[in-house]
């Protein structure tokens, strides 16, 4: 079959060269551990210049400065309420103390448990805000400057 009788069946011959552009764009969409990690020590500078609120409320209104790619800033107080969600504002406000991802894994109370040794990653499940779907992701957490809960940024795997 030639191109001209691909191209008026539909049909769309890609180069491996643009498949593999095409696989690269997608990859560069995702955040990495260290853009992760560089998020999160921005966000504790954030809170430490602003403030806990100001800056919880920065956080998720402020899609400019505090996403990229599909990173984004959550922050909970020492009781489990999400004081910032970059993706889901609904989530601001709500009791997340007992939420669990799709296996029962407590998802606060690890996050916790690691600021609580000085912070580090956690690994859980979660939906992606762009697809949709759930998906493996590790968030990098530490403890506010001022005590007040603690911030994280994640990547998904």
């Amino acid at each position: 079959m030639n191109r001209r009788n691909a191209i008026s069946l539909g049909l769309v011959i890609v180069s491996p060269l643009a498949a593999l552009q095409s696989v690269l764009a997608a990859t560069e969409e995702r955040g990495t551990k260290e853009e992760a990690r560089a998020m999160t020590d921005a966000a504790f500078e954030h809170v430490r210049k602003v403030g806990f609120d100001k800056a919880c409320a920065d956080f998720t209104s402020d899609k400019t400065a505090w996403t990229r790619k599909d990173l984004y800033v959550i922050a909970f107080d020492t009781k489990g309420t999400f004081k910032a969600h970059g993706a889901n504002d609904k989530l601001v406000g709500r009791d997340m103390s007992n939420m669990k991802d799709a296996s029962g894994k407590l998802i606060y109370a690890a996050m916790a448990d690691t600021v609580a040794k000085g912070g580090g990653w956690v690994d859980y499940d979660w939906a992606h805000p762009v697809t949709k779907k759930v998906e493996g992701k590790s968030t990098y957490v530490r403890k506010t400057p001022g005590g007040e809960g603690f911030l994280g940024v994640g990547i998904y795997r």
